[in-house]
């Protein structure tokens, strides 16, 4: 007999990606991420719980504009295949002692892949001025390319 394997979900979809967000403070933008993570069938809905668990210990804020929510270590039993969510937040939402996330980037990563996605996304942000273009852009797509 032969079991049936579901089909590998894409760590991003053009799906995955809210232009122009708004959330009223951090907390909400991580679990609008988080939750996005949820539907996209990457984790399950504990996940959200241990990335805001993770923001209370310490800031996922890492520069230039940009935060990084994701769950701690112990989270890793929710996460059923690595992912991405991206909101878009023109406007930028707080992340606290001055810092301001424009690209607010929640992810799940299975196994070893948490580390490889955390510095993939930092090399793609280490220019301001991408960051600030992928802050305003009005296509999913775009964010998509740049990410990919």
């Amino acid at each position: 007999m032969f079991s049936r394997r579901e089909p590998a979900r894409p760590i991003l979809t053009a799906a995955d990606i809210i232009l122009d967000a708004k959330a009223a403070d951090k907390w909400e933008a991580i679990r609008l991420v988080g939750n996005r993570l949820v539907e996209a069938g990457h984790v399950e809905p504990g996940y959200v719980d241990a990335m805001i668990e993770r923001e209370k210990g310490f800031t996922t804020y890492v520069g230039n504009g940009l935060a990084i929510p994701h769950g701690v270590a112990e989270s890793k039993r929710f996460i059923r295949s690595s992912g991405l969510a991206i909101a878009q937040f023109p406007r930028g939402i707080d992340f606290g002692e001055g810092n301001v996330a424009y690209l607010v980037i929640g992810i799940a990563g299975k196994g070893d892949q948490h580390l490889e996605l955390l510095s993939s996304i930092a090399l793609r942000c280490e220019n301001p001025d991408e960051v600030k273009r992928l802050a305003q852009t009005r296509s999913a797509e775009d964010l998509l390319r740049a990410f990919l």
